[in-house]
């Protein structure tokens, strides 16, 4: 069934509102254009993120993995992503050269909330990052170096919801959903409230 054949598509913005409710101004509110302190931290222990990219093949996320901290925060405004051996398709590459805009989803296991990150890349086969990245005397083929736009956490729901971290220890040292929304909301999220009332909040709108 596509949208001509279906008397309930919804095929605007305006049709799209009239089904859910206007976003809080928390949600509005954190959102940040650049790395901050509990932002990085999360990077650091982050051992695994999605990939997001377009170009004239279609559009393509991949899995990139590594040990935690893989992808390196250089400064507040770029990361670098090291391109480790693959299938050598280098469908996001190619992307990349066609249109910069990329998207990361990174993931802790054990963490309910995730890190979204939106910016511009290009790749570099820079000798000195790609020694700066060496693993078991091997060098990335190429690191992509990402201009930060936005940064953005999501909540725990989606990741509660497929319980694919059931039995997942914890990690320790991880900033909470807390740390780092107030940390991108610039003090207007209470970050201490935000994680006591947490579990709760989302265990009653999980659905």
């Amino acid at each position: 069934m596509n949208a001509l054949s279906d008397p309930h598509a919804i095929t605007t913005a305006e049709e799209l509102a009239r089904h859910y409710p206007a976003p809080s101004e928390r949600v509005l509110k954190k959102v940040s254009d650049r790395i901050e302190a509990q932002t990085a931290a999360f990077i650091a222990r982050a051992p695994f993120c999605v990939l997001a990219t377009a170009g004239a093949r279609g559009m393509h996320a991949t899995p990139r993995g590594d040990e935690p901290g893989f992808v390196a925060v250089l400064d507040e405004k770029t990361l670098a992503l090291p391109d480790r051996k693959g299938n050598n398709r280098v469908d996001a590459l190619r992307d990349v050269l066609e249109d910069p805009r990329v998207s990361l989803l990174f993931l802790i296991p054990g963490i309910g909330e995730t890190l979204r990150i939106a910016g511009q890349a290009r790749l570099t086969a820079d000798p000195a990052l790609k020694k700066r990245f060496e693993m078991q005397g091997k060098e990335p083929a190429t690191v992509m170096l990402i201009t930060v736009e936005e940064v953005f956490t999501q909540c725990a729901r989606a990741i509660l919801r497929s319980r694919i971290w059931k039995g997942a220890e914890k990690p320790e040292g991880v900033p909470t959903g807390g740390d780092m929304l107030s940390e991108q909301s610039k003090g207007v999220i209470d970050g201490k409230v935000y994680d006591t009332e947490d579990a709760a909040r989302i265990a009653a709108n999980l659905y």
